[in-house]
């Protein structure tokens, strides 16, 4: 399953080759990934030269969301208590950079947008 188009694939490589530099980036998340059945959500901003490993904000729906890594082929595989899979959302529009998101979920428990 494929969660990004070809214009989220490439901005998000393009993080992620200036995260693997070094540079200090604070980019707005590129796609948000959630489940139908269950409380979980993914805003993610960068991938890895592999096509797979992604960073961004994961929320399991615990009530402690956290930044970090995720495999795009394991969430592929992932179903909900329903059976559903995870969907990206095409009408997410990110307004503020990952650090806000990641502020305001601590804060809240969970992402809110």
């Amino acid at each position: 399953m494929t969660f990004l188009t070809e214009p989220q694939r490439i901005q998000m490589l393009a993080n992620g080759t200036a995260r693997a530099r070094g540079q200090a980036i604070d980019p707005y998340p590129v796609v948000k990934l959630y489940t139908l059945d269950a409380p979980a959500s993914w805003l993610l901003t960068d991938l890895d030269a592999d096509g797979d490993r992604a960073y961004g904000l994961t929320d399991a729906g615990t009530g402690f969301p956290e930044l970090g890594h995720v495999s795009l082929s394991a969430l592929a595989g992932v179903r909900g208590p329903r059976g559903l899979r995870i969907v990206a959302d095409p009408r997410f529009k990110a307004r503020q950079p990952l650090s806000g998101y990641a502020a305001d979920a601590q804060r809240d428990g969970s992402i809110n947008d």
